[in-house]
């Protein structure tokens, strides 16, 4: 289910690749499980995103199930769940498999 174009956030590498890293261009992070339909429906739309918004946006995958110190420190109850950092703060959460246009939208916020 992976994209292997789109990076893993991990508990060991979060604080520098998700929380440091959006000081300099917003962070949207995808936290999934393999064994979620709607994280499958949504994964899609997750790599257009990443692509359509290069160099303006960050995205990573976060597995909740590998990584449950991550999803536990911001509450993630459900699956999918989009978390957006600037400046090491979440400004932006988007629960579900939304459409396109709601991500971007919510996206359009924070990116220059």
């Amino acid at each position: 289910m992976a994209d292997n174009s789109i990076p893993a956030a991990t508990d060991g590498n979060f604080e520098t690749e998700v929380l440091a890293a959006s000081n300099s261009k917003p962070v949207m992070v995808d936290f999934w499980a393999e064994w979620c339909r709607p994280c499958h429906m949504l994964a899609p739309t997750v790599a257009e995103i990443a692509h359509d918004y290069e160099g303006k946006l960050k995205v990573m995958k976060l597995n909740v199930d590998e990584a449950m110190n991550s999803a536990g420190r911001y509450n993630i109850r459900g699956i999918p769940t989009l978390l957006v950092f600037k400046n090491g703060q979440v400004v932006e959460q988007i629960v579900g498999a939304v459409p396109k246009e709601q991500i971007t939208k919510a996206l359009d916020r924070h990116v220059a």
